[in-house]
């Protein structure tokens, strides 16, 4: 058992020192954007370890509809949606957490490679050890990778025939531009094959708001437990007590927010740095955009897609798309 006093003493100089002259990409991208106006998080932070099982725990609750609708969508559909894919080598999984969205497609798609990619990667190794027990045929190759801004895959993942699944309405999590750069990124790893791509639609800020602040708090506890991954990575002192979740649908850009906000006047340091957050003050951690079938094929084709097809829920609540590349 570690002391209380262990636990948090300060950092040693030499971390400090070392932290400061070689700072990580990933605390350099944490640093400027505490310190940008107003403050704000990418959301992949929201995903280490305790965070991925939170949200695999969020899918489950009655607000949040889209897991529930997407897999409406793939019984309904399935057959359908496989013939438009056509014959599948490798399925390679976009942010792929604990993969049984992707196993749930192994029979109709017939994959005989399955690649899962997620900035998790304790997460994703776990849930690959437990497919490879159950699919002992299948290559697996799970890959512990950022890939907002760059996707990069081994030269072992063939050229050929492979699928880019991207479930779950992740695609909102990104600007439009950055939705469209995504796309692109993803277009030219899979010339000749395609994307199959989750996406939520537009709808009443009824059914919207509490799908991302649930009754029992699980999507506060995983916004919050950003703070406590944001101690880890860049060494800070967020106290989470002082913090409390908000979300709220933007009629005018056509988004979910997701933001922090201080409950009280609170400075937060990490090595080198200090910012002071007044009372109310927000932290924005994460946008989750809406689409209509029509806006999103638009940016399909805009990315440069053909043959795009889409099927829907039986409320309408959400899509399934897929494309050509």
């Amino acid at each position: 058992m570690v002391s209380p006093s262990t636990l948090f003493a300060p950092a040693a100089p030499e971390f400090i020192a070392q932290h400061l002259q070689h700072p990580s990409p990933e605390q350099i991208e944490l640093r400027d954007g505490l310190m940008d106006h107003p403050a704000h998080v990418d959301p992949k932070f929201l995903y280490d370890a305790l965070g991925s099982a939170l949200f695999t725990a969020i899918t489950q609750l009655p607000e949040y509809y889209p897991t529930r609708c997407e897999a409406e969508i793939f019984q309904r559909h399935g057959d359908d949606i496989a013939r438009h894919i056509g014959p599948v080598q490798s399925m390679i999984d976009l942010g792929a957490g604990d993969c049984v969205k992707a196993e749930r497609l192994f029979l109709s798609l017939r994959p005989s490679h399955y690649v899962p990619i997620d900035i998790s990667a304790d997460y994703l190794q776990s849930a690959a050890r437990r497919l490879r027990l159950s699919y002992p045929d299948l290559r697996i190759t799970a890959i512990g990778q950022d890939f907002s801004h760059a996707l990069e895959l081994p030269d072992s993942i063939p050229a050929e025939q492979r699928l880019f699944f991207y479930p779950g309405s992740s695609i909102g999590n990104l600007s439009p531009e950055d939705a469209h750069a995504m796309l692109q990124r993803i277009r030219g790893q899979c010339e000749g094959g395609g994307l199959l791509v989750g996406v939520d639609r537009v709808k009443a800020r009824q059914v919207l708001e509490p799908a991302y602040d649930d009754a029992l708090h699980l999507t506060a506890a995983f916004n919050l437990n950003l703070l406590r991954h944001v101690n880890t990575v860049l060494d800070a002192d967020f106290d989470v007590d002082d913090w409390r979740h908000v979300a709220l649908f933007n009629s005018s850009r056509s988004r979910i927010e997701m933001h922090l906000e201080a409950q009280r006047a609170v400075r937060v340091a990490w090595p080198g740095g200090q910012r002071e957050f007044g009372a109310g003050e927000r932290i924005h951690t994460e946008n989750s955009y809406k689409f209509t079938p029509q806006s999103f094929a638009g940016l399909l084709a805009s990315a440069g897609y053909r043959d795009v097809a889409h099927w829907s829920d039986s409320r309408g609540w959400f899509s399934v798309f897929s494309a050509r590349a």
